[in-house]
């Protein structure tokens, strides 16, 4: 039998990246707390701010955090070790972020890096791998995902995205129950994000389970938007019911697969070139205003969806957890270049565990709602899609303080403090 600690090179750091979730801190807790359990003298290393903060050697001893405060962090939403985006140049284009970068894993003796991300931080944990075998540099690259966006491929799902479906689909009934209010008729329109897969939004469909009568459209990118046909399905709702709930993501399409924005001021470039949206909800509010009922209702959800512990799910959390503590697993193993990703067990429960995929397989690619998830009519979801989510948003996380607010500790601060930068 191999024995473990055999195999440990060196110290391991660990940094977060992109959008926050309200679970990627539990990844971060699994991969320090792994490596807690399996080292001797090893380090544990924290780079604050992802790829940028490390840049600027903003690298501490994540010894100096106490359990209680590593236990604290578990709970948090956010990025409590900071996050960025931040692009990576190609290596043929500029050597020179890599050679400094790679220069402070030397000088740390940094034989594990593990980058908590989505589909960007995949692609810069890449970069740096392939980086590393030119040089011949002995190290573990690891990613471990994050994204509400679930839009990362390879993986049955991604941490983060639970909680937030689930936060939509309370939110979502909570709305419908309040546009119920009044014997008037009444429409409430919601939009949540979602650039490029309407994952999210068609989550919302699961409140059709509890609210067998709810009468809901459900708008995502994979379906091609038309303003005409959008007006057809609101009046036809309307008339059978007076009430009605329109789910839509930020990045709805036309035929054309062009982004739908009531002006283009609405859309902005992010560092890696990404359009930054916002606006469609206001878009279709207005649509419906000008052509067919004036009493319209707008929530943009915006990050609360995905920052939203008191409403987490602690299937999300828990897994978050494990696919932090299995890359340690894996790159003590010898690994490196991969992304740990979640496999749904075939099983009369639901069941998942995890698998490592190809970082190269992950970069740049976009996982979509599948087409069969999604009814012929194009605004509602499937029992496919009923029976994907559903076992996903299960679990309560009590993560409430004596005066019912959220325990809460500044992890960047409580390392600063500490004066504990390497």
């Amino acid at each position: 039998m191999v024995d473990i600690l055999s195999l440990l090179k060196g110290n391991c750091l660990v940094a977060q990246s992109g959008g926050p979730t309200t679970v990627i801190n539990s990844s971060a807790f699994g991969v320090i707390k792994e490596y807690m359990d399996k080292r001797e003298k090893e380090k544990i290393l924290i780079g604050i701010n992802g790829i940028e903060g490390i840049l600027n050697n903003q690298i501490y001893d994540a010894d100096k955090l106490s359990m209680e405060e590593l236990g604290i962090m578990r709970y948090l939403p956010s990025a409590a070790m900071g996050s960025c985006r931040y692009k990576l140049k190609n290596i043929e284009d500029s050597s020179q972020e890599y050679e400094k970068i790679f220069s402070l894993f030397k000088t740390n003796n940094i034989k594990y890096f593990f980058y908590i991300g989505g589909n960007d931080s995949m692609d810069a944990a890449k970069k740096l791998c392939d980086y590393a075998k030119a040089i011949n540099f002995d190290i573990s690259i690891i990613g471990v995902p994050k994204t509400i966006d679930n839009d990362l491929v390879e993986t049955d799902h991604c941490p983060g995205f639970p909680s937030t479906a689930k936060y939509v689909c309370n939110t979502a009934m909570e709305l419908w129950m309040d546009t119920n209010t009044y014997n008037t008729s009444s429409i409430m329109v919601m939009e949540v994000m979602g650039r490029d897969a309407g994952w999210i939004a068609a989550s919302s469909g699961l409140i059709k389970e509890t609210i067998k009568d709810v009468n809901q459209l459900i708008y995502l990118p994979e379906i091609p938007f038309t303003a005409e046909k959008f007006l057809k399905d609101v009046e036809h709702k309307l008339n059978n019911d007076g009430k009605l709930l329109v789910v839509t993501s930020e990045g709805l399409k036309n035929s054309s697969g062009n982004y739908i924005n009531s002006e283009t001021s609405c859309i902005e470039m992010d560092q890696f070139g990404h359009k930054q949206l916002g606006g469609i909800g206001k878009y279709l509010q207005t649509l419906i205003k000008q052509n067919i009922e004036k009493k319209v209702k707008l929530i943009e959800l915006g990050v609360s969806q995905r920052c939203a512990m008191h409403c987490a799910s602690k299937t999300d959390l828990d897994e978050a957890e494990l696919v932090g503590r299995d890359s340690v697993k894996y790159a003590i193993q010898g690994n490196t270049g991969f992304m740990v990703a979640l496999a749904r067990i075939k099983s009369d429960e639901y069941k998942c565990s995890t698998k490592l995929v190809e970082l190269k397989m992950v970069c740049n690619a976009v996982k979509e709602v599948p087409k069969d998830f999604i009814n012929r009519d194009g605004f509602s979801i499937n029992k496919k899609m009923i029976d994907y989510v559903s076992p996903l948003i299960v679990g309560e996380i009590n993560n409430f303080d004596k005066n019912g607010l959220l325990k809460y500790i500044d992890i960047k601060k409580s390392l600063e403090r500490n004066n504990v930068k390497l």
